[in-house]
């Protein structure tokens, strides 16, 4: 998809967060931007029967499953894959037929600045996509949860930019290509895990908003989440200059940082999505 496709819309007032955003889906009927939002997601704004917006939290409690039309077979695969984002949960009621959407929510900063979009431990990720335990040990190398002083023998003498962990660029050429290769082969599983998640709480939408507090304004784009997918994942899968690696406009890196400083982290520029660099 080409960012020329995309499109993004300005609305006075400043709806950038999930609390709002669920109080306008509430409000349908007199809410221009709800509105427009079900329009894009097929729906025949007259024909709909009620619509209920619930934030989704980070965690949610077996006793509030029913809240969310969940079953509670469902529920451990439901937090493992689900998006750790914030997230709304639209349930739409056309007659006797209930349907669901569920939305990622993407806060845009004006700067173009990135944005979290998954982050694991390298345990965690191997157990997902299954690359094996060689790829595991480099991969834990580049994040610093092992310390490359313990594997000289496997890196050498070569002296390395940040003593506490180990860039991509560093690694033997063979083990770079391995790396690269694996996310190459696997690419449409990993940029789905990442992006849309799995199970019941998967996103069907992106919602990115942008507020701009001076004009008391919110930019937005609603993008359906395969649409989204191909836009932020496709592209060449490579080195970064800095050292980490890049899927198409998704950058992968080292968290860094407390909490959480040797979790490997996906990050996107949402603001990519109105056309913006």
């Amino acid at each position: 998809m080409d960012k020329k496709e995309l499109g993004s819309k300005t609305a006075k007032g400043g709806f950038a967060n999930e609390k709002s955003i669920c109080k306008k889906f509430n409000s349908y009927q007199h809410d221009n931007e709800a509105r427009e939002w079900l329009k894009t997601m097929g729906y025949s704004i007259d024909k709909l029967s009620s619509v209920k917006a619930i934030q989704v939290p980070a965690r949610i409690k077996k006793t509030n499953l029913s809240e969310f039309e969940i079953d509670e077979k469902e529920y451990e695969g439901l937090m493992k894959f689900k998006k750790a984002d914030a997230q709304i949960r639209i349930i739409i009621k056309i007659g006797n037929i209930l349907k669901i959407e569920n939305l990622s929510l993407k806060k845009a900063n004006s700067d173009a600045d990135y944005n979290q979009i998954d982050k694991r431990t390298i345990d965690a990720y191997q157990e997902m996509w299954g690359f094996d335990n060689e790829t595991t040990l480099w991969l834990k190398l580049f994040t610093g949860e092992l310390n490359p002083k313990s594997y000289s023998r496997l890196i050498g003498k070569k002296t390395l930019r940040d003593k506490r962990r180990l860039f991509i660029d560093e690694m033997p050429k063979e083990i770079q290509d391995k790396i690269i290769d694996f996310f190459k082969r696997n690419r449409i599983m990993i940029v789905s895990d990442i992006l849309k998640g799995r199970g019941g709480l998967s996103a069907n939408w992106m919602l990115v908003t942008r507020y701009n507090r001076s004009e008391n304004t919110t930019t937005w784009a609603l993008e359906d989440i395969n649409a989204v997918m191909n836009f932020f994942g496709g592209g060449d899968i490579v080195v970064s200059p800095r050292g980490s690696f890049y899927i198409g406009r998704i950058t992968a890196q080292r968290k860094g940082g407390t909490p959480d400083p040797t979790k490997l982290q996906f990050k996107i520029k949402p603001c990519d999505l109105f056309g913006l660099e």
